[in-house]
């Protein structure tokens, strides 16, 4: 039986939109993903070979999760998305939890989803889908923005969200339009990040396989 890919369901996500939104929505979508891309400033991303200063971030179950805490027994994994309501995003960590949480969890490695949603707001994708893995708020972006991975929709597209009542700051409950590109980080023991993959568009997502071998690669796990 195939691998289950994460591009084919996000291009399926793509199509069902091609067939079913108003030409003038779907257009400004592509567009904006497509700035997106041509603007983005990747030599400012997140590399391996990095090192990580400490940070803090809120599990929405209360927990205060410190890099420290992390990788305290093996490498940690961090998926950074954008929001609850995100479809892609409603897509995409269903897909690691099939896909990467068991892999990891049998390698000891801890699997992080991260988003600058308030806790409050963001407990809500964690007890829908009944994630086993940790979902943490990033608190204004702090390590998002560290990490050279945040973005705000180009001023048209705000204004217009804003015209609709659906300015993302009030979604996010952080009052502003920032909000990460997808990305997957994995953080060693010794606070060095060991592999990185940054997308603009949201919609172009990190496989599981490359995130597994990265951290067997870490713990020298040898190849099955």
């Amino acid at each position: 039986m195939p691998k289950e890919s994460l591009s084919q369901l996000l291009a399926d996500l793509h199509a069902e939109r091609v067939r079913t939104w108003d030409p003038a929505q779907l257009k400004g979508n592509i567009d904006q993903r497509a700035h997106l891309v041509a603007t983005a400033d990747r030599a400012g991303f997140v590399q391996a070979g990095d090192g990580v200063a400490g940070f803090n971030l809120e599990e929405v179950d209360g927990e205060l999760l410190t890099l420290d805490k992390l990788v305290s027994d093996a490498p940690a994994v961090l998926v950074f998305f954008r929001f609850a309501g995100c479809p892609a995003c409603n897509i995409a960590l269903p897909y690691y939890q099939r896909a990467l949480a068991p892999a990891l969890k049998a390698l000891g490695a801890r699997l992080v989803a991260v988003s600058p949603q308030v806790p409050q707001k963001l407990v809500e994708i964690k007890r829908r889908h009944g994630f086993t893995f940790e979902v943490a708020t990033d608190r204004d972006n702090a390590l998002g923005r560290r990490f050279g991975i945040t973005f705000e929709a180009d001023a048209a597209s705000q204004a217009a969200a804003k015209a609709r009542g659906a300015f993302i700051g009030d979604t996010t409950g952080t009052g502003t339009g920032e909000l990460p590109m997808p990305a997957v980080v994995v953080i060693d023991q010794d606070h060095t990040v060991r592999f990185a993959d940054v997308s603009p568009d949201w919609l172009v997502r990190t496989e599981a396989e490359p995130v597994i071998a990265a951290v067997e690669s870490i713990l020298a796990v040898p190849a099955q």
